[in-house]
């Protein structure tokens, strides 16, 4: 097994070193002692390896043997407004957060249409403001133990801090929307969300991942979502960042009794992207739902990982992932539901489906079910094909061509997944994207 020294953390030691000369005062607050921490476990764990049970399937050492530079300060490097424009989404007329490098870019980002008593601001002004309440919820539901949460957690700075008070309903969906502006050196962006969604509130967010130019990254975002009692929130994740970049996320969500929280997760972009999503039922009565798209071409490796953890009873989750692969790329899917003793009258589906488009992709796909209880409805399963030749000599017949009868039924697959996002102005522009590669040949290899 390799260790930390191995895999060459020289560069995470020094620019720590050399950021802290530069806080000043900030170098004794309870959150950069918080920072130091994760520092420190994560130079003693090291990045993970394949003998690593939970990434088995996952060969990080790409980033490990990458030198990274930490983007430390806001450097917006010329970047012209239509640079920002090309990445919204028209019609998504709610509050906008943009991010460059990990860094909050108040130039670029829109509060105009804040709902009233709603909070939505960087991290990093959250912390000055009320720091004591921000670091009673940062950092509750993920473990430090985790090393990307730990490299996460000492090189944060920034991040978009959202918070909606109780009763609040919360007509339009907030965007945030994180750019890498690449420079010579690979470099380091660490993006910390954290939302509080209050008591019989209603949320839309909308979390997106570009790059602006070539160069190699990797971007290691931690996001933390807490649920009140009857809360109903929609998360939605898209990362569509260069063939360089490497990108790991990890999404972690607490419910409590009666709130509904669905999660959907689409991954376009990368050259290795981990997505980390796991939801604790915490109260009785709450409904999770789970879905994921990941497209991989080339040489992509796209690994999902889920955990539903059922803790409390009369509680149902709703899991569909699926993958569409092509190329040389691999797909990784790992999904665990756990159903604690106590959580009598669960009802649990979890479904991933699987389409390979070329000889030489691959998938590794591992539900997995743990249960504790004895009152409960759990289903899981998985497959993993190609096109259907039946189905392909149906619409010839009919004198389809066959590229663009191949492009008919790779949509109809994705689709399943685009639909159930109910962000209008998100799922058109989905929707949009994947046709057009399509057209270009980029998912089928036409």
């Amino acid at each position: 097994m390799n260790t930390p020294t191995q895999q060459n953390l020289e560069w995470a030691l020094s620019s720590f070193q050399e950021w802290e000369k530069g806080m000043n005062g900030v170098s004794h607050t309870e959150f950069h002692g918080i920072r130091r921490a994760a520092l420190k476990t994560f130079t003693e764990k090291g990045f993970p390896t394949t003998r690593q049970e939970e990434w088995r399937f996952t060969n990080v050492q790409p980033i490990a043997s990458t030198p990274f530079v930490p983007v430390l300060r806001y450097d917006p490097q010329g970047i012209r407004r239509s640079d920002i424009d090309r990445f919204l989404f028209p019609g998504l007329n709610g509050s906008r957060l943009v991010f460059i490098n990990g860094h909050y870019a108040p130039e670029y980002s829109d509060l105009s249409s804040m709902t009233r008593g709603v909070r939505v601001q960087s991290l990093a002004e959250a912390l000055r403001q009320d720091p004591a309440f921000v670091l009673r919820h940062l950092g509750r539901l993920v473990k430090i133990e985790d090393p990307f949460t730990a490299l996460n957690t000492a090189f944060v700075q920034d991040g978009a801090f959202l918070y909606v008070p109780d009763g609040v309903d919360v007509p339009e969906a907030i965007h945030l929307l994180f750019l890498s502006a690449g420079t010579d050196a690979p470099t380091l962006q660490t993006p910390r969300n954290l939302i509080l969604a209050g008591e019989e509130s209603r949320l839309s967010i909308v979390e997106t991942y570009y790059t602006l130019g070539a160069g190699t990254h990797l971007t290691n975002v931690v996001t933390e979502v807490f649920a009140g009692a009857r809360a109903v929130i929609e998360h939605d994740k898209m990362q569509d960042e260069n063939s360089r970049a490497f990108h790991v996320g990890t999404t972690q969500i607490q419910q409590q009794a009666g709130s509904t929280v669905t999660s959907n997760a689409v991954t376009l972009g990368g050259a290795l992207v981990r997505n980390n999503v796991a939801v604790v039922l915490a109260g009785e009565g709450c409904e999770a739902t789970l879905n994921g798209l990941s497209v991989g071409t080339a040489a992509q490796l796209i690994d999902n990982h889920t955990i539903i953890d059922h803790a409390m009873p009369n509680c149902v989750s709703h899991e569909l992932y699926k993958a569409i692969q092509d190329g040389h790329s691999r797909g990784v899917f790992n999904g665990k539901i756990f159903v604690r003793k106590d959580a009598q009258k669960t009802d649990a589906k979890q479904t991933n489906k699987t389409l390979l488009l070329s000889d030489d992709a691959m998938m590794d796909t591992k539900p997995q079910l743990e249960i504790f209880a004895d009152d409960v409805k759990c289903t899981h399963g998985a497959t993993v094909g190609q096109l259907e030749e039946n189905q392909l000599f149906y619409l010839r017949s009919r004198g389809i061509p066959l590229e663009a009868a191949r492009d008919i039924l790779t949509f109809a697959f994705a689709s399943d997944v685009i639909h159930r996002v109910h962000v209008g102005p998100l799922r058109e522009q989905l929707d949009a994207m994947l046709r057009a590669r399509l057209r270009e040949g980029r998912v089928t290899g036409a």
